[in-house]
């Protein structure tokens, strides 16, 4: 009778546990950001290191102050990727991470396979927004944009 209990005690707990690792990971942390009107995204000019805002419409993004590599963001510009490869430094290993499943604007997977195939161009939003952490946006032909928190290259070594 005593092995039942301890036994019921254990599975109980590891449901808990899971169900508060499972919330903790996915909602607990994130919070929506509240991008100011003309500093909501930021792109490196290609001929030196200073930060100019593009236009971004229907910006939405997530963050949360637990780990600098939370940030996502969604967005739309009417720049053309001609513009922006011309005008901005283009960033050599984009990486999306993941997002948690209710931001559902934000398909990393999606993202990467875009860029792999050239339907996409990644630019380095702003080097070492945290230390070892880049911001990267990849934008679509279509004006369709991303942005995310990658461990910089050099850190990843």
């Amino acid at each position: 009778m005593n092995g039942k209990i301890v036994g019921g005690f254990i599975v109980v707990t590891a449901v808990l546990g899971g169900g508060a690792i499972y919330y903790l990971q996915e909602y607990a942390y994130y919070r929506e950001v509240a991008f100011q009107p003309g500093q909501g995204i930021s792109l490196t000019l290609a001929d030196g290191g200073a930060l100019e805002a593009i236009l971004a419409e229907n910006l939405s993004g997530i963050d949360a102050d637990s780990s600098p590599l939370r940030f996502r963001a969604c967005f739309e510009t009417p720049t053309s990727l001609a513009t922006l490869t011309e005008t901005y430094r283009l960033y050599v290993a984009p990486t999306p991470t993941v997002a948690p499943g209710w931001f559902t604007c934000f398909d990393a997977n999606a993202i990467g396979a875009a860029l792999e195939a050239g339907q996409a161009v990644a630019f380095l939003s702003q080097a070492a927004i945290a230390p070892g952490i880049d911001r990267v946006v990849a934008v679509y032909p279509d004006g369709r944009a991303f942005a995310w928190h990658q461990l910089a290259p050099t850190a990843e070594n």
